[in-house]
């Protein structure tokens, strides 16, 4: 329902969709261009999906319902619009101006939504008694309740002092993201990165940060009554400590590559299971055949380019982990926390062990949502019951690949995929990539 006191406008598909036109012409640098200047129109149900708005003024608009899924905001003013029930799925909003925005029942799966501005917000107008006079939605500014932030990218976003109850954060990467103040009761921030995020003074009653990411995160002054936190990872050690493995990691580190380098001969191959590996912060290059760290804790790790072929990294968090270019061939994975790793042109491929046995790594129901897999070797790879949900597979090489049971919904996938894989027929669900 329009605010009082604004004469708002009534635009037809036909016109939003030549705006758009003209939108695009003008950053093509086309001739025949123009901003889009949306504000204060009603565009209630209309379909602006998969259009690059960058910088266009939607101040006070009325988007209802309206589709803006895949849609590129960048720098946008959505100053104190109503999105209520927007699809807003997959749009790019960086650093878009949504103070005071209505954001309840709206839908921003998967949406970028990094240094965004969420704060509250006012519009108002001159009035010949009062001076300014506030204009009011029908509900309140600032309000995103119910709102669906399912694997969000919010990072150092801005949102203080919103109201966000019984909202959907899960997966969500709030990095940095200021949420003083914030009304967040009932809401679910289940496998949520929350990592250096302020929430001082925020109401998080009943809220659900189970196997949430809390390391740094302040909440000082915040209420907590039924907030449940099972699983949830913080600056406290996460399993053994490495002080307690018997011997210096540096020395238990450079005996397992002394054993690799001589093919056993020297040194000894190193256990670390169950261990919180995070102290480390890097093993990018090193060649650890075999390593073992089951259970383990390598969130955020440094992995680029190691040498892991036939690994036993079952049951590991490797979250936010960067396992660009590692060898991976052969390594165990099997129920392994991947979700927001760099994985790009890994290799997950088979290990030739002997003259004619291939040993298949497997993501057996691993969670790898939302990771970077482009380019990577999955031949032969055994992932039955894996969740690939929102994870960019495209450019991967997947022949021979075991499925069964996968999760791809929201996956960006080859054409064809279904063809490459090992039993394709009945081994993955594509209706839903």
């Amino acid at each position: 329902m329009p605010a009082e006191g604004i004469a708002y406008k009534t635009l037809t598909q036909a016109q939003v969709s030549e705006m758009c036109d003209r939108h695009e012409r003008l950053w093509s640098g086309r001739s025949g261009g123009a901003r889009a200047h949306f504000a204060y129109c009603i565009l209630t149900d209309m379909d602006l999906s998969r259009r690059d708005l960058s910088d266009a003024d939607f101040t006070g608009a009325i988007l209802i319902g309206a589709n803006l899924s895949g849609t590129v905001l960048n720098s946008s003013s959505l100053y104190s619009a109503d999105l209520r029930r927007a699809n807003l799925e997959g749009a790019s909003l960086r650093r878009a101006d949504l103070r005071g925005a209505v954001l309840r029942g709206a839908v921003l799966t998967g949406a970028d939504m990094t240094e965004t501005d969420l704060r509250e917000g006012v519009i108002a107008r001159p009035d010949r008694e009062r001076g300014l006079a506030v204009i009011k939605h029908e509900t309140r500014a600032g309000e995103a309740n119910e709102a669906n932030f399912t694997g969000a990218n919010l990072t150092r976003s801005k949102m203080t002092g919103m109201v966000a109850q019984r909202a959907d954060f899960t997966d969500a990467m709030l990095l940095g993201a200021r949420l003083i103040r914030a009304n967040l009761r009932g809401s679910v921030f289940s496998g949520a990165n929350l990592e250096g995020a302020d929430l001082s003074g925020a109401d998080l009653s009943d809220a659900d940060l189970s196997d949430s990411i809390l390391v740094n995160t302040n909440l000082t002054m915040s209420k907590l009554e039924g907030v449940k936190t099972a699983g949830a990872l913080t600056e406290k050690p996460a399993g053994k400590t490495l002080e307690t493995l018997g011997a210096p990691v540096a020395d238990l580190l450079a005996d397992h590559i002394r054993w690799c380098e001589t093919d056993g001969a020297e040194g000894r191959p190193s256990i670390f299971d169950g261990a919180d590996m995070r102290e480390l912060q890097s093993l990018a290059g090193k060649r650890l055949t075999a390593f073992q760290a089951r259970g383990a804790t390598l969130y955020g790790l440094d992995l680029e380019g190691a040498q892991l072929q036939g690994a036993r990294l079952e049951r590991a968090d490797l979250r936010m982990a960067c396992l660009r270019g590692a060898d991976l061939r052969g390594a165990d994975l099997t129920g392994a926390r991947l979700n927001n790793a760099d994985l790009r042109d890994c290799k997950l491929g088979p290990l030739l062990i002997g003259k004619d046995r291939l040993m298949p790594a497997s993501l057996a129901a691993a969670k790898i949502r939302y990771a970077d897999l482009r380019g990577a070797d999955l031949k032969r790879v055994r992932a039955t019951g894996a969740d690939f949900s929102y994870s960019r597979l495209d450019s991967c090489d997947v022949r021979h690949g075991l499925f069964t049971g996968s999760c791809f919904t929201g996956a960006r996938i080859d054409p064809n995929f279904g063809e490459d894989v090992e039993n394709a027929e009945g081994a993955v669900d594509l209706d839903a990539a």
